[in-house]
This record gives C-alpha cells, structure tokens and sequence, in this order.
C-alpha cells in the first residue's frame, strides 16, 4: 500500500467517523428513541446515547468522537503523522475505555460505537505504519 493510499483511507475513515459521530450525537439529542440501532435490551444505541455513558464531564461522547475524527482528518489533509497518531492513541484508548463500561457495567453493546472502535483501531494502526515509516511531514 503505497504512502498516498494510507492517508486516502485515513481520510476516508475519518470522514465516516464524523457521519458516525453525528449519527450518534442526533441520537443523543433527539427525544425519539432509535429504531435504527435499537435490537433489543442487549444491543442498544439508545441505553448507551442516553444513558450512564452519554456524557463525560457534562460533554456528550458524540462530541469528543466528532472532535477527534475531525481532527484525524485535518492531520491527514496535512500529513501530519504525529498528529494522527496522538489523535489516534487518544482516540482508541478513549473508545477501549467506552466499550468496556458498556459491556462490563451497564451490560449493552452498541453498534455504531463499536463501529467508531473498529474505525479507531484502523486508523491507530495505519498512523503507526505511518510513524514506523518515518513519512512523517512534521
């Protein structure tokens, strides 16, 4: 995979993050339950967008993720591979940290977050494929 294609996918996956992120943000806004991502008790937008884990600090976990792929993509427009990777390394850490209390605490999965996990870990992996390279423009 050529340096190029790397930054495209970041770029990509950044760009389906934010529309995640939003997706998740309206959801946590919105006074109408999600049809979309509600499946039963278990696996259940709604018991995460709305619930315990909704916020942190009295900010909405939407709004960090949309903060945090927003940034990915900024770094990745700029080729800024440190950058993608802090963003990244907090990202992925933060997402480990949501998945976890969703599923050992409050006993619920959430797709679409799960989604934004698998979205972080690509993105984590191919900025330290990055770094390891040393294509770093900073």
């Amino acid at each position: 995979m050529s340096i190029n294609s790397i930054y495209k996918s970041i770029t990509a996956l950044s760009i389906v993050g934010i529309g995640l992120a939003i997706y998740l943000l309206y959801n946590y806004l919105s006074p109408v339950p999600s049809e979309f991502c509600t499946i039963n008790a278990t696996v259940n937008c709604d018991a995460v967008t709305k619930g315990a884990l909704a916020t942190i600090f009295g900010i909405p976990v939407a709004v960090v993720g949309l903060v945090g792929y927003i940034a990915i993509l900024f770094g990745s427009i700029k080729k800024w591979n440190g950058w993608i990777l802090g963003m990244s390394t907090f990202g992925m850490l933060f997402c480990l940290r949501l998945t976890f209390l969703e599923i050992f605490r409050e006993h619920v999965l959430c797709p679409v977050c799960m989604a934004c996990q698998v979205i972080m870990l690509i993105i984590f992996s191919l900025s330290l494929y990055l770094v390891k390279n040393k294509q770093s423009t900073t």
